[in-house]
């Protein structure tokens, strides 16, 4: 018999894609027992072993997601609830012209793609919130698609009393309508001001009239001349 090489012999290493992938066996869980109760309005989720679920229902299950877990998963505390634009801004990096010009010679526009983040979207506008159980130590990430032409939810505030002052900012911020909301008014701006200053397409036009603080000059290191990096020589030309 021929004996065979160490390398032969030798076993090869399981190619990375091949591992399986980490799971988290209590999140795994969590997520069953939602997708058990609301069925088709789940429709998208997404887990990170170690952190966090994340669950997108259909805005018709959304309060209905918060009593669930308040009252089902013991998901007793309310962290946070908010919104998010996910258009791309349409003035580009223009808020940093002042910068670009500087390094770049002119201003970046470069457009981006519209994308959605964990557990994925299909509109623009999303709510998301966030609940924890401490005395199981869970938690987990609701999110909810808006349509365009109806940017309004459930509230929550009868489900968590902490949502109250979370879902006037929302609404102050990105002219959201929360159905139920015992008092929405206006928690930073005067009740005149039109516009809603964290959606994408509102112009803040301070930083147009003047830079906002983060603006330097950008100087040259040490040991090069001038306009070699980038700096204020380059952009005047």
């Amino acid at each position: 018999m021929i004996p065979l090489s160490s390398a032969e012999t030798q076993v090869p290493e399981a190619d990375a894609s091949e591992e399986a992938a980490p799971h988290d066996e209590a999140l795994e869980v969590l997520l069953a027992r939602v997708s058990a109760e609301f069925g088709d309005a789940v429709v998208g989720s997404h887990i990170r072993p170690g952190q966090h679920l994340w669950v997108r229902v259909t805005r018709d299950a959304w309060r209905d997601a918060a009593r669930f877990a308040r009252f089902e998963l013991a998901c007793e505390f309310f962290d946070f609830l908010s919104a998010i634009d996910w258009m791309p801004s349409p003035f580009g990096r223009d808020m940093d012209s002042q910068e670009d010009i500087a390094v770049f010679g002119k201003p970046q526009r470069e457009s981006q793609p519209q994308r959605s983040g964990y557990a994925g979207g299909d509109t623009r506008f999303q709510l998301f919130a966030r609940v924890y159980s401490v005395s199981r130590h869970h938690g987990l990430i609701f999110k909810t698609d808006l349509p365009d032409d109806d940017l309004s939810a459930d509230s929550w505030v009868p489900v968590y009393a902490g949502a109250n002052w979370h879902e006037r900012e929302t609404w102050e911020m990105f002219g959201i309508t929360f159905n139920g909301h015992p008092h929405l008014r206006h928690l930073y701006l005067p009740s005149d001001f039109e516009g809603h200053p964290l959606r994408k397409d509102f112009p803040l036009l301070s930083r147009r009239i003047k830079p906002w603080p983060g603006i330097v000059d950008v100087e040259p290191m040490p040991g090069e001349a001038a306009g070699e990096g980038g700096g204020e020589d380059e952009g005047s030309e």
